[in-house]
């Protein structure tokens, strides 16, 4: 299967090419795809460098999936070039996620609902994907009414600057173009993405909004604070959870423990909880610090943590892409 990566010199599109690796894809070919800044320039893949090629090259060899992980302006331009060639787009960034043509994807919950018609399939925010993945199995069972989320998010999610601003920081140098409005090492921002009207973040309407559609229930109540920390490795939440019916315990672990992507850490008296220490290179995400909230009824509250750049980016889109090719779903759509 001929694959490009679009956006391979950026942060996620090298933890993409890592991911396509190490999952063994099905690569026969693969492109390397950047903007004309980067064009000439080598990648590794499987041991064997890749000159990176621009984007109307990648169009003219008709790749049967493209990768995308290039900002969402140039999904905007290109992904619809990509796909009226007849290319499988898988778009990482926030540019298709809302719009009610396009599918948003998490494979453990809602892959089945793609078609060989799809061809832009947009892969979800970094910290909804793993809030969902667990919140999924109990809604099934519990149905949820209102979850309230708090997060503590990696530097990472913001790119490679980000990681530099916080290091720089580290080592006593704050002489270096920030990234951030303050500084990140010893602090804690509670601004992730541009403020809008409703004095909420964007990344914070992003969890409220594509919560919904991921798991396919418009009433589900979701409220968030996001927050930026000085860590690398992984997002963290602490979320809470109002459910429709009464739930137990320990059939609550019992169903976490049998999630697919979901590893339980659920023994505090041993202090085994997820962090994003534990978590950094792990496709899974962690759940833990199981509990009810004693303040109102039919409540719980736990701590779940994933490496932002693979479940929350480029591991998801892998499995979108296992997805569609197991099932036949890429090629041209056929004639109905």
């Amino acid at each position: 299967m001929k694959i490009a990566v679009v956006g391979a010199t950026g942060l996620v599109g090298g933890e993409i090419l890592k991911v396509l690796e190490e999952r063994n894809f099905p690569v026969t070919e693969l492109l390397a795809v950047a903007s004309e800044r980067s064009v000439g320039k080598e990648i590794t893949f499987k041991g064997k460098q890749i000159k990176v090629i621009g984007f109307e090259e990648a169009i003219a060899a008709k790749p049967d999936i493209a990768i995308f992980s290039a900002g969402g302006g140039t999904s905007l331009e290109l992904a619809p070039r990509f796909a009226e060639a007849g290319i499988t787009v898988i778009d990482n960034s926030s540019a298709w996620r809302m719009d009610p043509t396009k599918k948003l994807v998490v494979p453990e919950i809602n892959a089945g609902e793609l078609t060989r018609e799809d061809k832009i399939i947009a892969n979800p925010n970094c910290s909804t994907i793993q809030m969902v993945v667990v919140l999924n199995p109990l809604h099934k069972k519990y149905k949820i009414k209102r979850v309230v989320v708090s997060t503590y998010q990696s530097v990472t999610g913001t790119g490679k600057a980000a990681v530099d601003q916080l290091f720089s920081e580290r080592a006593g140098d704050h002489s270096k173009g920030k990234v951030y409005p303050h500084q990140i090492d010893l602090n804690v921002l509670p601004h992730i993405d541009v403020f809008l009207d409703n004095g909420y973040t964007k990344e914070e309407m992003k969890m409220t909004n594509e919560t919904k559609k991921i798991m396919g229930d418009d009433s589900i109540a979701v409220t968030a604070t996001t927050v930026r920390i000085p860590t690398i490795g992984g997002h963290s939440e602490a979320v809470n959870i109002e459910f429709e019916n009464e739930f137990d315990l320990n059939e609550v672990r019992q169903i976490l423990s049998e999630a697919e992507g979901v590893i339980l850490q659920d023994d505090p008296k041993n202090a085994l909880y997820p962090m994003p220490l534990t978590a950094h290179g792990k496709d899974e995400t962690f759940v833990g610090r199981i509990r009810r909230d004693e303040s109102q009824p039919k409540t719980l509250n736990l701590w779940i943590v994933a490496d932002n750049l693979r479940k929350g980016a480029a591991t998801n889109t892998v499995q979108i892409a296992e997805f569609l090719a197991k099932h036949d779903l890429v090629g041209v759509a056929e004639e109905a």
